[in-house]
């Protein structure tokens, strides 16, 4: 049983920045790719931030240049830089492994991201 556990998650102006956790259980999380997904409302999950076991990473167009996606395996956690918040930004943001992204099982509760204009 695999548990996904985000936080840091809130309420900023537009501009400001958060970080987002992800806290992951389950064996070989080292080698797991990893990646953050957000939910708008009304839109579709759509992949936000990965990040490969050996630290390769991508973005969707959107976000490249503000958001910065991260992991430390020894404490198998995986991180998301968020500067220069948009209110398009405002969405629910969750992480996963994408292997299993098509399962609905696997994800968390998500946290909460809320961008003010």
């Amino acid at each position: 049983q695999v548990q996904l556990v985000e936080s840091g998650g809130g309420l900023v102006q537009a501009g400001g920045s958060l970080r987002l956790s992800c806290a992951a259980s389950g064996s070989h999380f080292s080698i797991n790719p990893m990646a953050w997904y957000r939910q708008a409302p009304g839109k579709q999950r759509e992949l936000v931030a990965h990040i490969t076991s050996g630290g390769t990473t991508t973005y969707v167009d959107s976000v490249k240049g503000r958001f910065t996606i991260s992991r430390d395996n020894s404490k198998n956690t995986m991180y998301l830089q968020m500067n220069s918040l948009k209110p398009e930004d405002t969405a629910v943001y969750y992480c996963n492994d994408p292997r299993y992204a098509s399962l609905p099982g696997s994800w968390g509760q998500g946290t909460q991201v809320t961008v003010s204009s």
